[in-house]
């Protein structure tokens, strides 16, 4: 960020030169009159970023000779050795000169906390101060919280953190661990400082900063008198001393309420205790200047470190009232913030639901749609059958209406063949009601025929015993004359013998049918009578006696007289 001032003047003057100030987190450019002074310069930056603690901070530079300097406020620019550099501004660096004790006592603006927050945490990634490793993975904790605010699982990227410089290299090479398993742990720390804002996050840090061992210490390479090399350090409560390999543990320490007086002749540097039986400290810097800087710094702490001791003066208690007030208003804003903060976060969930739900909504409507559009297309196949089942009614209706008419045809036919069958009923009962009587009649007739049988055989007996009768009688009269025997008459025919009576057969044809037994006895009967056999007048003496056997029919004519006149005839019928 670079800022352009206009020129720094108390009176007006045509000649100056550019100058760049450069903070740790800002770049500034200046015109500055040619003989302005140290203080012109530092009031002037001071102005420009607010700041009003100005007794821990200087401007530092490097002068003509390569040597790291302080810019002396009660001499011009000028005349303070300038590297004049090939660079179009002089550059100048606005860094904290002197640190405070406790940083939550004595530091009052938030641009003053902000500038040594980012002084200390530079000095601790170039590993010019040493931090543990748990340390260092903590105060990377409140640098992230400073820096990005709230920890939101959300919106946070994996591999953000790995991006910033947050662990000295010290620390990275000490253990086997990735970049990523490093970020999961500062992560961890990172989520439990939600709810903290940058300037309480910058001072979590500054308070675990300062009770390092190397915080807040100035160090300088001297030698003793033996020329053992060791090292000077400059801090907020006074002087230590520390081996050449250990900067950590102080060897000696002298506070500032135990020194008496600090001088240096050239490279010699001289250390009175306040008390006099106490021996001086004597040691040597490598150059007269390095013990130039070496007395400015002592004075500067010394300074502040009896103005702590004192009440604070009236400038101080305003910017301290002003702070609280400050604090106090930003608290309430912060409450407010953190309020509305809680209310958008309600309301952002509300939204994720109400987003959530409609997406449901939206979802259950599409399928809705789809539900519709499939019964929209099965209404129109169920129409489309409807119609087809409307045509198959109808056709099924007109066969229903050809099966009813056949229906009555059969029943009709049904009704005729009803009939049909109780009429051959009828007749098939009348028929048997015939055979029955029919079977009677053979019955009683087969019966009858067995007594003609017998009759016939007492007939026979009978003829024969007349015949022998007759033969008698014949032999009787054989002796009367011849003329008495012509006047016997002669019978027409001759008798018939018992062989020709039962040997022959005649063989008739079956009677139609139809034709009843009285038909065919009526029918012999005048076959009979027909034949010339039997005598006239002899009808009504002629018993008829028909019989039926499967011998065939026997017809007997028999005279009252008892001669035998007639023929006998047997047929014979073919069984069906």
């Amino acid at each position: 960020m670079k800022y352009r001032m206009p020129p720094f003047r108390r009176k007006k003057s045509l000649k100056s030169f550019p100058v760049k100030v450069c903070t740790l987190d800002a770049e500034l450019e200046f015109d500055l009159e040619w003989h302005a002074t140290g203080r012109d310069l530092f009031d002037l930056v001071c102005r420009t970023i607010g700041l009003r603690e100005t007794w821990y901070f200087g401007l530092q530079y490097e002068d003509s000779k390569g040597f790291i300097s302080w810019l002396k406020l009660d001499k011009k620019v000028q005349d303070q050795g300038i590297n004049p550099s090939n660079q179009p501004a002089t550059p100048f660096m606005f860094l904290g000169k002197l640190y405070p004790e406790d940083v939550a006592e004595e530091l009052v603006q938030e641009v003053t906390q902000h500038l040594f927050f980012l002084q200390v945490k530079q000095a601790i990634l170039s590993m010019d101060i040493y931090c543990p490793p748990e340390a260092s993975v903590l105060l990377a904790s409140y640098a992230v919280q400073a820096k990005y605010g709230d920890h939101d699982e959300l919106t946070y990227k994996p591999g953000t953190l790995s991006k910033d410089n947050l662990l000295p290299q010290r620390v990275i090479d000490q253990y086997q661990m990735t970049q990523d398993m490093w970020e999961e742990r500062i992560k961890v720390w990172y989520a439990d400082h939600r709810g903290m804002s940058r300037d309480e996050a910058e001072m979590e840090y500054l308070k675990i900063a300062q009770d390092l061992d190397m915080y807040g210490v100035n160090y300088f390479p001297i030698t003793n008198k033996k020329d053992t090399e060791l090292w000077l350090g400059v801090t907020a409560l006074g002087l230590n001393i520390y081996e050449k390999e250990n900067k950590l543990t102080p060897k000696t320490t002298f506070t500032w309420s135990e020194i008496r007086h600090i001088s240096f002749d050239d490279k010699k540097f001289v250390i009175k205790p306040v008390e006099k039986s106490s021996p001086n400290f004597i040691f040597l810097s490598q150059k007269a200047r390095m013990n130039k800087l070496i007395l400015d710094l002592c004075i500067g702490n010394h300074d502040l470190f009896m103005r702590r001791r004192k009440p604070d003066t009236m400038e101080v208690q305003q910017m301290k009232a002003q702070a609280k007030e400050e604090k106090s208003r930003r608290q309430v804003e912060r409450n407010k913030l953190a309020r509305e903060k809680q209310l958008r976060e309600a309301a952002e969930r509300e939204k994720a639901v109400m987003e959530q739900k409609l997406l449901q909504y939206q979802e259950e409507m599409r399928l809705a749609n789809e539900a519709l559009r499939r019964s929209e297309q099965t209404a129109d196949l169920l129409a489309e059958k409807s119609r087809v089942a409307e045509e198959e009614a109808m056709l099924l209706s007109q066969k229903a209406a050809k099966a009813e008419q056949e229906i009555n045809r059969i029943r009709v036919t049904a009704m005729k063949t009803e009939e049909e069958k109780v009429h051959l009923e009828r007749k098939t009962q009348e028929a048997e009601r015939l055979t029955a009587r029919l079977v009677d009649e053979s019955e009683r007739r087969a019966a009858e025929a067995d007594r003609l049988k017998d009759e016939l055989l007492k007939a026979r007996i009978a003829e024969k015993q007349a015949k022998e009768k007759l033969l008698q009688f014949l032999s009787r009269t054989a002796s009367p004359s011849p003329s008495a025997l012509q006047q016997v008459p002669h019978p027409t025919h001759s008798p018939t013998p018992l062989s020709g009576l039962f040997g022959e057969k005649q063989t008739f044809a079956e009677p139609t049918t139809g034709t009843s037994m009285r038909d065919r006895s009526s029918q012999g009967r005048r076959e009979t009578e027909s034949d010339g056999c039997s005598p006239p007048g002899a009808t009504a003496a002629w018993r008829e006696q028909v019989f039926h056997s499967t011998q065939g029919e026997i017809r007997i004519n028999q005279s009252t007289s008892g001669f035998l006149r007639g023929a006998v005839r047997v047929p014979q019928y073919v069984n069906n």
